[in-house]
């Protein structure tokens, strides 16, 4: 039986982050239960000149096609799905992404606010005591993002900002994109081969991308 995971990619910039993350989970066999933003839509139109499609289903199509992946492994649900499993705690995944994570959609959970079904998502997966990720990107942080960081961080939500290293010594984009999703893949538990570990075998490079 595959695992389940729910995946919301929010208006922040960050795409190539997204795009990397679903088609690793895509790989790894993961069913996805995808949420996308409109502001997101603008945002990979603009940072990978993707059009994504409205319709549901089209979108499932489409992201399953970019993944390598069946169109059975995705999910999309419509910000306004409230009948999605991803809406109730009897059905919602235990582990959920969001990546990239717009300040907006973290001042939102940090207050509970459920006005759309990422938000509702994501305010399951507290309640329940399950594994929530963000993945925020914006600089400078002000002192109102980093209250409603130590506000989440407090309710057991994990706060990856996407801050990617360089002792791996990086020489695409690519690699930069690629030690971010592994450090996520490290905390959901899915093994990957994108970036050698510190202090095992760092001079051999990432493998099995």
């Amino acid at each position: 039986m595959r695992k389940s995971i729910t995946l919301a990619i929010t208006g922040a910039s960050g795409a190539p982050y997204a795009l990397k993350l679903l088609s690793m989970l895509i790989k790894a066999d993961y069913h996805v239960f995808l949420l996308m933003s409109s502001a997101a839509k603008v945002v990979f139109a603009t940072e990978e000149n993707m059009q994504i499609p409205g319709q549901s289903e089209q979108m499932a199509k489409f992201f399953a096609e970019y993944a390598g992946g069946s169109e059975e492994q995705i999910t999309v649900c419509s910000k306004q799905e409230w009948f999605s499993p991803v809406a109730s705690g009897s059905a919602a995944p235990k582990q959920m992404i969001i990546c990239p994570c717009s300040t907006g959609t973290l001042s939102s959970l940090a207050v509970g606010a459920c006005d759309n079904l990422i938000e509702r998502a994501a305010d399951v997966v507290i309640k329940e005591k399950g594994q929530l990720i963000l993945v925020p990107r914006e600089m400078p942080l002000s002192s109102l993002h980093l209250q409603n960081m130590l506000t989440l961080s407090n309710l057991g939500v994990t706060i990856m900002p996407a801050a990617p290293g360089f002792y791996h010594n990086p020489k695409t984009i690519d690699d930069l994109v690629d030690f971010v999703v592994a450090r996520i893949l490290d905390h959901i538990g899915l093994e990957q081969g994108l970036v050698a570990r510190w202090g095992y075998d760092q001079n051999r490079g990432a493998k099995n991308k």
